[in-house]
């Protein structure tokens, strides 16, 4: 169980361990008359140093490199608790550990304590370029994490950008309006008919208005100068001015006695010479 950790005003000491010890403990009973339970960790130790766990995710809560640890204890007075000091890499400050292990605290301390012996003995082997190295990544690891950090930011505020301009332009076009898309027109900047399609009343590219569907109706036809056109099977006798009525009667009679178009001369009025 991880009690939490608190900041120290030296890097090592046992009564600076017990302070810290008797400040985590006094808040751990305020949390448990709360009803808050104290959380479980996992702890992965290494020759680069201390990494605490969440045991279900594995996310890392807390990476404390060994280079940075200062001291590291368990208490005699209590068998169940260890701790070690260790400097924040951010705030440079002293933070003291505190866990609670029931059976492990002081396998655990002593694990900590063969970390240092064989992170020193690596450290003579190599001559001390191991733990350059070792800073360098460290220090790109921080960065990697003040990046994705970034990121994640300017992700966030792209996507509210994103939107508030889709709300404005819900609030530019009105509810249920459609925009009128302009016909294709060919190669000469013309609407091509459809015979099935309404004529649009929007003019072309040109600046002129296409001339009007005639609608289907079942109206007299009138012809270009809006005349009725001739129909010999609809005409009446009252269509004819008098003087071709008679021409046309004396023409029937004349075929009922058997005369022929060859036989007969037909003439008309002269024009007038005014026109």
């Amino acid at each position: 169980q991880f009690l939490g950790s608190t900041e120290v005003e030296q890097p090592k000491g046992t009564e600076v361990v017990r302070d810290a010890v008797r400040k985590l403990k006094f808040a751990r009973h305020i949390k448990k008359s709360e009803g808050q339970k104290t959380p479980k960790v996992e702890l992965q130790i290494s020759i680069y140093g201390v990494k605490i766990l969440d045991p279900k995710t594995k996310e890392v809560q807390h990476n404390c490199q060994l280079h940075r640890i200062s001291f590291c204890a368990d208490d005699k007075t209590d068998k169940r608790i260890f701790t070690f000091i260790c400097k924040d890499s951010e705030s440079n400050k002293h933070l003291c550990y505190v866990f609670d292990s029931e059976k492990c605290a002081e396998e655990i301390t002593l694990t900590i304590g063969q970390a240092f012996d064989l992170a020193y003995r690596k450290f003579l082997e190599s001559g001390g370029k191991d733990v350059e190295t070792r800073k360098q990544i460290a220090g790109l690891q921080k960065r990697i994490q003040e990046l994705e950090t970034e990121n994640a930011e300017l992700k966030n505020k792209v996507q509210d950008l994103e939107n508030q301009l889709r709300i404005t332009q819900v609030h530019a076009s009105p509810a249920g309006s459609v925009t009128p898309k302009s016909p294709s027109t060919d190669i000469f900047d013309m609407v091509p008919f459809s015979p099935i399609s309404p004529q649009s009343s929007t003019p072309t590219r040109n600046g002129t208005q296409p001339p009007p569907v005639p609608s289907r109706t079942t109206e007299i036809k009138r012809d270009l100068f809006g005349a009725e056109p001739f129909d010999p099977f609809s005409c009446g006798a009252g269509d004819f001015p008098p003087d071709i009525q008679s021409k046309l009667d004396e023409m029937q009679e004349g075929f009922k006695m058997g005369l022929t178009l060859e036989g007969t001369v037909f003439c008309l009025d002269p024009l007038d010479s005014r026109c």
